[in-house]
């Protein structure tokens, strides 16, 4: 067959009503308005569930890999060059989301995938045959399954998709956003680097640090919870394509998996590969668990970080109120003047959602039997939505709360002053039984340290020596001149 001229026909059908269109079990009637064809509509009868759809990001992610398949196909000369162009030509259409309406399908389907990878083949079947006036349905001149998805198969696609999707979601959107909030979180420290506070641990008071010693406490938590999302998303790069149906590679010509893992590495820009072991790599779904479980530990710290700032903004009047949170909205539909720590709420909520997302994902990886896991669209769901609400919060969690957080001197000052744990430093001069005493004796007597010590007989200026608040923040370094409490 020759080439037949390809139009510039806008993408849309207005057509009304239904269309016949055939499969393997039969013919099935599907609206005529959409490109999708029989076994799409079949997921549709049978998998109505919920209102959990697949991910669009995964149907993007196949628009690169039937391009892809496209391109090494017509290199080999397996597939004539023109339909080759034509199914590119779609596959654009699908990557930049321009055919996201024709993806209907719910996450709650075949544990392979097998369905939304027939849906983007009959989408691009008819939009290609459209694109060069045929009559969709016909699969003429370019077919879903012989042409759109020639040397491939669900098992080793869908989870091709995954990897891509999820390597996208993590490099473009958590890694940038965790980063951002880091950086945010470390200007912070250094801005009140020699702020000093007392700690606390136990929920008790503590010895002094200053507020910049604990907010670098947040930062290195974050830090090394991005440092590590970044090695094991890695893993990711590594992929299935080329295994076909149970990892051998039928049907697909020799050395397809690693053309095309090189193809979807010149289109994506991102450093993929064909996986060394296809039976691990289709049996498994253990590098989406493994950044699961990335993906969590970057929520824990994050969990702390939030749930310690909504603590120290406690108050206005009877709670910590170390932190003076910004007032975002008002808090209270019937207390007036009421506000509440709203942005470290949802960032708390979202972290709990993340770990029950992991749980679902370790679930579904540990199943699958013999040579595929067939739990995958649980799995893809549940990454990119960790992905995706916890890059959406930290960037919330940072510009709405972070950069606007302010300290309370007047708190901070009152507390350094009423402090009983300081009389730590003295323990190593008059022993620890000693200033156990001091520290009862003040607290009995409702007195100030520095007044129980003298009452007990501590001198003056060895007090005064011995405890400098500023000083116990930092021991062995010399004090810096001026105020030490600023």
């Amino acid at each position: 067959m020759s080439a037949p001229q390809v139009r510039d026909v806008p993408i849309g059908l207005q057509a009304t009503g239904t269309r016949t269109e055939g499969d393997s079990l039969g013919e099935v009637e599907v609206p005529a308005e959409h490109y999708w064809g029989a076994q799409t509509q079949r997921s549709l009868i049978h998998f109505d569930i919920g209102d959990d759809r697949m991910p669009k990001a995964v149907y993007h992610a196949y628009g690169y890999i039937k391009k892809a398949a496209a391109i090494v196909n017509a290199r080999a000369g397996r597939l004539p060059q023109w339909k080759a162009d034509l199914i590119s030509r779609v596959a654009d259409e699908v990557i930049r989301g321009e055919l996201d309406g024709e993806f209907p399908l719910y996450v709650w389907q075949t544990g392979s995938g097998t369905q939304s990878n027939m849906n983007v083949n009959e989408v691009i079947s008819n939009r290609a045959i459209q694109l060069v006036g045929g009559r969709l349905g016909s699969k003429d001149p370019i077919h879903p399954n012989d042409h759109v998805n020639m040397g491939q198969s669900s098992n080793d696609t869908f989870i091709t998709a995954m990897h891509v999707a999820a390597v996208e979601a993590i490099d473009d959107h958590v890694l940038p956003a965790a980063a951002r909030l880091r950086e945010a979180t470390e200007a912070k420290s250094r801005e009140w680097e020699h702020v000093v506070k007392i700690g606390r641990t136990h929920l008790e008071d503590a010895t002094p640090l200053t507020v910049g010693q604990e907010w670098s406490g947040y930062a290195a938590q974050l830090g090394d919870a991005i440092d590590h999302l970044q090695r094991t998303r890695t893993g990711l790069y590594q992929l299935a394509i080329g295994g076909t149906a149970v990892g051998t590679g039928l049907n697909a010509p020799p050395g397809f998996g690693e053309e095309m893992a090189k193809q979807i590495t010149e289109l994506t820009g991102r450093p993929f590969t064909g996986a060394p072991n296809k039976f691990a790599a289709q049996a498994s779904c253990d590098h989406l668990v493994r950044v699961s479980a990335a993906l969590r530990a970057l929520a824990v710290p994050l969990f702390k970080f939030a749930n310690d700032l909504r603590w120290l903004g406690s108050g206005p009047r009877t709670g910590l109120h170390e932190l003076i949170l910004p007032s975002n909205e008002p808090g209270s539909s019937i207390m007036p003047g009421k506000v509440n720590p709203t942005q470290a709420e949802a960032t708390l909520m979202v972290a709990i959602q993340v770990m029950g997302n992991d749980a679902a994902v370790s679930m579904a990886g540990a199943e699958g039997n013999f040579e595929l896991n067939a739990f995958r669209p649980v799995i893809i769901k549940n990454v990119l939505h960790s992905a995706h609400i916890l890059a959406d919060m930290m960037d919330h969690f940072r510009r709405f709360l972070i950069e606007g957080a302010k300290l309370n001197a007047d708190r901070l000052h009152h507390n350094i002053d009423h402090s009983i744990m300081m009389v730590t430093a003295l323990s190593p001069v008059i022993g620890y039984d000693q200033a156990a005493h001091i520290a009862h004796y003040a607290l009995d007597k409702g007195l100030a340290l520095k007044d129980a010590a003298l009452q007990c007989g501590i001198a003056e200026d060895t007090y005064d020596k011995i405890v400098n608040p500023e000083r116990l923040t930092r021991p062995g370094v010399p004090t810096p001149d001026g105020d030490t409490r600023r």
